[in-house]
């Protein structure tokens, strides 16, 4: 495998250095936890070989009680980029089709590409409302076709499919003979009702998420794989074997902690969601030079430029930094054109977002 950094990587607020950004709007998350703050001390543990499927009680309360699934379902993994990583090499080869709808995570790119599997894009559009067109899926599916790759609630544009949609999705699959692979990393930050685990829905179904994006702990590197197949699982049972063995029992109890705590966590994170969001779109309703997509889940937007700013887009990344301190996440991250970029509201403070959003303007005008 040939590896190559990928942009959203190599351009990373802590790449750049935290230090040199006054409002950081790129991230993709809400604000970053610490132990104190989740009210953890973290116990004597034995720093032994954990289970390397991970503990029963993470993975039962990764499940939520879903109907249909159980503990043998899930895989704890390095999160969701070691689980991208485990799918995309244990599936998928040279002789394989990968189908992607973009824009999308790069990691869902990169990997299949330096494996040197066949990769077709099935592009998102503003005028759609970034929604799903089923007849483009369709014509991008061939025989050879072993996995199609989507993420709900979506990043960058956090817009979300609707449960027929997601049900017709699976079926669709089904009916080509192809794995579903759905990145629900935003599922708990739905604006509407939380759409079912994806894995629930049929075998042929892969879920992935973790927890850095809706509880804000990045830095303990939890995510999953849930899938219904014993055969699936035990191939990426074999792949994260070869990898790690297993995770950490130290993260793996933070994970616990905060799954036990799901429900008490995030409903006061959902209500600052909503008034950030509502705010946000006040701010683009006022800008004459952006227009967008409202999101329906996640802590990101997607706006987009109605024409370049003076001087080009290079030109006005450069004064938004240099200029006025905010960092957004240009276009290209995405393998889209930069008048596009990602704006993530949650984890600035809320002083932070209006500085950046303030920032945003003053650099459109130039």
């Amino acid at each position: 495998m040939r590896y190559v950094r990928m942009p959203i990587e190599v351009e990373s607020p802590e790449e750049y250095g935290y230090g040199k950004i006054r409002y950081n709007l790129s991230e993709s998350s809400i604000a970053d936890q610490s132990l104190g703050s989740l009210g953890l001390t973290v116990p004597d543990l034995t720093l032994l070989y954990g289970e390397h499927r991970g503990s029963e009680r993470l993975r039962e309360l990764v499940l939520e009680d879903m109907p249909g699934l159980g503990i043998d379902d899930v895989l704890i993994t390095g999160g969701a980029a070691g689980a991208l990583f485990i799918i995309a090499t244990a599936l998928l080869g040279p002789d394989d089709h990968l189908v992607v709808v973009k824009p999308n995570y790069a990691t869902n790119l990169e990997t299949p590409r330096a494996i040197g599997c066949a990769i077709s894009l099935v592009d998102l559009e503003f005028e759609q409302g970034f929604a799903l067109d089923f007849d483009r899926l369709a014509a991008a599916v061939t025989p050879r076709t072993r996995l199609i790759s989507v993420t709900c609630p979506h990043n960058p544009t956090g817009t979300m499919m609707s449960a027929a949609d997601l049900d017709r999705l699976v079926a669709f699959a089904k009916e080509r003979g192809c794995l579903l692979l759905v990145d629900e990393t935003y599922r708990d930050l739905a604006l509407t009702a939380k759409l079912p685990l994806a894995a629930s829905l049929g075998d042929h179904v892969i879920g992935v998420a973790s927890l850095s994006k809706a509880f804000g702990v990045p830095g303990i590197r939890v995510g999953w794989v849930i899938n219904r197949s014993p055969a699936l699982m035990e191939q990426f049972l074999a792949a994260k074997e070869q990898i790690s063995i297993c995770g950490s029992v130290i993260n793996e109890w933070v994970a616990e902690q905060i799954l036990a705590q799901r429900d008490a966590f995030l409903t006061p994170t959902l209500a600052e969601w909503r008034r950030r969001l509502d705010r946000v779109a006040e701010w683009i309703a006022g800008e004459p030079m952006l227009e967008w997509v409202r999101p329906a889940g996640g802590v990101v937007a997607f706006p987009r430029m109605v024409a370049d700013p003076p001087g080009g887009t290079d030109a006005f990344y450069r004064r938004l930094l240099e200029e006025h301190g905010t960092y957004v996440g240009p276009g290209h991250w995405f393998e889209m054109p930069d008048r596009y970029f990602r704006l993530g509201f949650a984890w600035p403070t809320a002083d932070e977002l209006e500085g950046g959003l303030a920032g945003i303007s003053a650099a459109l005008k130039g």
